[in-house]
């Protein structure tokens, strides 16, 4: 608004100076840039008449080179608002007249290079991604020559939207960043744009949490300088997020919101890309809610896919008339359902994945509903394919995580109709082989070398060193409120680096049931699978495949809460007798009911055998060993059985690590105790316990014990810690250690717990150390007092000295006081 107030009063000043050519010139400049002004905080009309205006004052310039350049500036000014309301072939026509003119006259570059930039937008709308990268690369370089940083950074910004199209989320996330660092300085005001962008990437990875933080960094920017249409966008965008994180009423309001605003500007595709938003909304809530859906729904969608066709809005349309399809099948109408979907397009190069899984499921969810069951198989199959293809792009374990939330449905869907059919051992064997192709992908893939970033290590750097005086400055009652500020900048920041530095990994594949039983030997796989609220289990003893029908699973996961909130009551050293009485009374009743739920009903198939056990959900988190029937049973907790399969490998040679951090009550005596297990073992405590020392010592040890304090943080796994003397290791950097410790003890802490995320992705510290390539890891999945946690490990390692198994030595040590002792063998015992 201040720029209109400056332009209007340039334009009242210039009407009331002189005449000739240089003051009508003056004129049409200040004419041209008001037109675009009014258009981004008013309305394109406006901005239109304004730039009509300006074409009526520049009828008085004789011929010549001025006149020839203003022409072209408001042919490309009516160009890109012709773009900015969605009429792209009107557009491009402008823009191909002008840049031959351009060519010749303009000597600075500034206008060619912005066209350039403007024309190629068009051409990555309308898919021709070559002509668009082409007009961005020539746009970056013209810009370098003629040092215009600010159309460096945009043209740069623009090949990350090329790449995002294109699924390269890895490549687009780094195009954003390289353009933020020119712009923060070059052009500040257009960052909250690149933003939206970097947000719009995120959602196609799934990772909704972090585009919902990027839009909200976003949003009161675009709203304090009343960037109307990018405004707009945006709150599109965060719709989307908010509906992928299950804020169905945020999600609604938004989209309404943006549609208002965009109707005020006379945008129509983005009215209606809004408006699908909003039903979008409408069509989610109910499905997920299992309500029969109204018959009003499914015919707002079908005629707002007819418009949203007649813009060229060709994905959009797809998708409006694919939930209009699945809202008509919810219904049982099934014929309309047939008929709609058969005028669905095929996707294109550039149709995002999610649309791509959304296509899948319909034709799943048409094929169950006409009773061809492997048809359906065979979409959830290819669709499961599909999005594997899209997941072995990404860079960072979060990337690869979040992935899978667009094919959850899908999964879901494949695996209820094996569930619901399954019978005898085929069935399950079919059952077991679906359960691998939907769960736990993170863990199948085989990480490639870490590339040096050394922006991400000063990051990780200074998160240590803010760490530690947060800690310093809490024991001596001094303000912590900005240093943790800084530390959650901080951490967003490596977040982001570690999405593109590297690939993650190389994909292996998923193991067939076959494999699988040939590798247990005389072990029983204990693979638990729930759909809907039925939960079930699939065992596989001596090349033989069952299906067990267990109890509910909302009961298991309540149940099995309630019995880690009775431990971690438990944990401390010298807790009040009648207390602990309570307490163990109360975790006693709730071990024997997830018994009941859970074991009891296979206890004819497991005998006393040792189990590989691949829990589901909350599950993860459950101390298997408290369960009064796996008391002193040799376990191993899997990710998935292809995880297991692929850890399950002949250890190597053994070299012992012992390190003991600050602030464990006898950490240094324990490690130090431990050296009679371990003569030979390196021993890294006291002031020598530091992140770098103890990173150098885990590097290709085969036993590593770490006595510390830790904290899992379930909102980024990966930055679950250790804290260490000169602050916390972090699990990002243990899990790209180029040889990471075949096998792991957590000693004091409770980084054995796992965030779930999409996919049934177990995700933590020790989840990180699996993912990286570490065989084994014992850590506690509940608090554990510094002497039980002590006695449990002096007992577990004087077996490991031995040669025992880690999961026999583990069953041994804690079956002396499972509520205590709630440690697990996670991976290959």
């Amino acid at each position: 608004m201040e720029a209109i107030r400056l332009l209007r009063k340039a334009l009242r000043t210039l009407d009331g100076g002189g005449s000739g050519p240089e003051w009508t010139a003056a004129r049409v400049r200040v004419l041209i840039s008001l037109a675009l002004a009014t258009a981004e905080v008013g309305s394109t009309a406006e901005g239109f008449r304004g730039l009509k205006r300006a074409q009526v004052q520049l009828e008085p310039l004789p011929e010549g080179p001025r006149r020839e350049e203003l022409t072209a500036a408001i042919s490309g000014q009516r160009a890109l608002l012709l773009f900015r309301v969605g009429r792209l072939s009107e557009a491009l026509g402008l823009f191909d007249a002008i840049i031959p003119t351009l060519e010749r006259i303009d000597s600075d570059g500034l206008m060619l290079a912005r066209t350039l930039l403007n024309r190629a937008h068009i051409h990555a709308e309308k898919s021709n991604l070559d002509a668009a990268r082409r007009d961005f690369d020539r746009a970056i370089a013209l810009s370098a020559e003629r040092r215009h940083p600010r159309l460096e950074g945009k043209a740069r910004h623009g090949l990350g939207d090329l790449a995002r199209l294109a699924g390269d989320i890895p490549g687009a996330l780094r195009h954003y960043d390289e353009a933020i660092r020119i712009l923060e300085s070059a052009a500040p005001g257009w960052l909250a744009r690149v933003r939206v962008d970097q947000a719009r990437a995120l959602l196609v990875a799934g990772l909704a949490e972090d585009a919902a933080r990027h839009l909200d960094e976003a949003l009161p920017v675009l709203r304090r300088n009343r960037v109307i249409q990018d405004l707009a966008e945006a709150e599109v965008a965060r719709a989307a997020a908010a509906l992928l994180e299950g804020d169905v009423a945020l999600a609604r309001k938004l989209a309404a919101g943006a549609r208002r605003r965009f109707l005020r500007r006379g945008n129509a595709p983005w009215a209606e890309i809004a408006a699908l938003t909003r039903l979008r909304v409408d069509a989610v809530e109910l499905l997920e809610s299992g309500r029969r859906p109204p018959a009003k729904l499914p015919g707002e969608l079908v005629r707002l896919a007819g418009r949203l066709a007649e813009l060229g809005l060709r994905d959009e349309a797809a998708a409006a008339r694919l939930f209009a399809v699945r809202l008509l099948v919810r219904r049982g109408e099934v014929e309309a359902a047939a008929e709609q979907f058969a005028s669905v397009p095929r996707p294109r190069r550039t149709t995002p994945v999610d649309h791509r899984m959304l296509l899948r499921l319909c034709r799943a969810e048409l094929a169950v509903a006409t009773g061809r069951t492997r048809a359906a198989l065979a979409q959830a199959r290819g669709g499961l394919t599909e999005l594997g293809w899209a997941r072995d792009r990404m860079g960072g374990l979060d990337l690869l995580c979040g992935t899978a939330v667009h094919g959850q449905e899908l999964g879901s869907l494949a695996v209820g109709l094996v569930l619901g059919t399954a019978t005898g051992g085929s069935g399950a064997r079919r059952l077991l082989a679906w359960q691998e192709r939907t769960r736990a992908q993170v863990y199948r893939y085989e990480p490639l070398p870490a590339i040096d970033d050394p922006v991400l290590a000063h990051h990780i750097t200074e998160m240590r060193h803010v760490q530690r005086t947060v800690q310093q400055h809490r024991l001596s009652g001094r303000p912590v409120a900005a240093l943790e500020q800084r530390y959650a900048w901080l951490q967003r920041e490596a977040s982001r680096l570690g999405w593109y530095t590297s690939r993650w990994g190389r994909p292996r594949p998923v193991s067939s049931p076959e494999e699988v039983a040939g590798k247990l030997g005389e072990r029983v796989l204990v693979s638990l699978v729930w759909h809907g609220d039925s939960l079930a289990a699939v065992v596989v003893r001596d090349g033989r495949f069952r299906l067990v029908r267990l109890g509910a699973y909302s009961e298991a996961v309540e149940t099995a809460q309630q019995l880690h909130a009775d431990l971690n009551a438990l944990a401390p050293d010298h807790l009040p007798g009648a207390l602990a009485t309570a307490v163990t009374a109360s975790a006693r009743r709730r071990a024997a009911t997830l018994d009941e739920l859970l074991i009891r009903p296979l206890e004819g198939l497991l005998g006393d055998r040792e189990l590989v056990v691949v829990p589901t959900g909350p599950l993860h988190a459950l101390p298997w060993a408290a369960l009064p029937a796996l008391r002193g049973r040799p376990l191993s907790i899997a990710p998935s059985a292809t995880a297991w399969v692929a850890a399950a490998r002949n250890p190597s040679p053994e070299s012992v690590v012992l390190v003991g951090g600050p602030g464990v009550p006898g950490s240094v005596g324990e490690v130090r105790q431990l050296r009679s297990v371990y003569p030979d073992a390196r021993l890294v405590d006291g002031e020598l316990a530091t992140s770098g020392n103890v990173l150098s010592a885990l590097d290709g040890s085969g036993v590593a014990h770490l006595v510390a304090h830790g904290a899992h943080e379930p909102a980024n796994a990966l930055f679950s810690r250790l804290d260490l003397v000169d602050g916390p290791l972090f699990a990002h950097e243990a899990a790209r250690l180029p040889n990471p410790p075949e096998r792991v003890v957590l000693a004091a802490c409770e980084l054995a717990m796992s965030h779930i995320r999409p996919g049934e992705e177990a995700l933590g510290f020790a989840g990180a150390l699996l993912a990286s390539g570490s065989r084994t890891v014992v850590g506690a999945v509940a608090r554990v007092g510094d002497g039980a946690a002590a006695e449990a490990m002096a007992d577990l390692h004087r077996q490991l000295a031995m040669g025992t198994s880690p999961a026999v030595a583990l069953a041994e040590a804690t079956a002396v006081d499972p509520l205590r002792r709630p440690f697990l063998c996670l991976g290959a015992g």
